[in-house]
């Protein structure tokens, strides 16, 4: 009897060490190990060709910019945090486009329009309702020095640029429609929509891939209805502040719970 008993334990052990994992794990969005890419009309997406909306998730200034002959966020394959078959990473570059500064971007919603040369529309955010306690990954950061800026930020010209990786959790009914040059951008500092924030700014270059692990902060009890990434290569690029040729390499997203 002795024996059986032992017997079971060594059988269960690993179907426990399992369900342990699973239990710790939780929700996390399509393709955040950024492996998946496809170019369609000369824009590169996070999505496979055929991919269903609900694969959809990922958006950056690709649309808007390749009507130019542009994109300012790629895929890259050789370059890349974890390296393996079919890996990948992200490559976001600022970029100076005819007279204005695009910062290099990605989120995960939808970009709509360009809006009169002078903007774009997005709807952002994806449905989620579960609370993680972290947000981990690797980056690369190789900034430039400023050399666009707009009025309130004219000190800023000739340092060195700084890059964002920031997920927040909203309280939203719906995907947020935002004009950048009439609605402005979020301010994850004061928005009441916020429930939680994991934020990382980067204002240093790296001579490779650093893994970070950044926990959320929560400002309430409530539940999220949206989930929203925003990650950028020039950290005040929304106000037109950045350096052209700044580079943020990103890989291997993950939510820990």
């Amino acid at each position: 009897m002795k024996h059986f008993t032992l017997k079971l334990i060594s059988l269960s052990l690993p179907l426990l060490v399992a369900f342990s994992l699973r239990a710790q794990s939780g929700p996390q969005l399509y393709n955040m190990s950024l492996d998946t890419w496809s170019k369609q009309g000369g824009v590169w997406r996070l999505y496979a060709k055929d991919a269903p909306a609900s694969k959809r998730i990922w958006d950056t200034a690709n649309p808007g910019l390749g009507k130019l002959g542009i994109n300012s966020t790629t895929p890259e394959y050789e370059h890349v945090a974890v390296k393996g078959e079919g890996k990948a990473a992200a490559r976001i570059e600022s970029k100076k486009v005819a007279w204005a500064f695009v910062s290099g971007s990605l989120f995960n919603g939808r970009f709509v329009k360009l809006v009169d040369m002078a903007g774009v529309e997005t709807e952002l955010g994806t449905p989620f309702s579960s609370r993680p306690k972290t947000l981990s990954g690797y980056y690369h950061y190789k900034p430039g020095k400023i050399n666009f800026t707009d009025d309130a930020h004219e000190a800023f010209m000739g340092r060195a640029d700084e890059a964002l990786i920031e997920v927040l959790l909203m309280d939203w009914d719906k995907p947020q429609k935002q004009v950048s040059h009439i609605d402005g951008f979020i301010d994850s500092d004061t928005d009441p929509h916020v429930i939680g924030r994991a934020q990382l700014i980067i204002k240093k270059g790296t001579s490779g891939y650093v893994h970070f692990d950044v926990p959320f902060e929560y400002r309430s009890g409530k539940t999220p209805h949206y989930i929203m990434f925003s990650i950028a290569s020039s950290r005040l690029g929304g106000s037109g502040t950045g350096a052209s040729g700044s580079v943020l390499y990103v890989d291997e997203f993950e939510l820990g719970y």
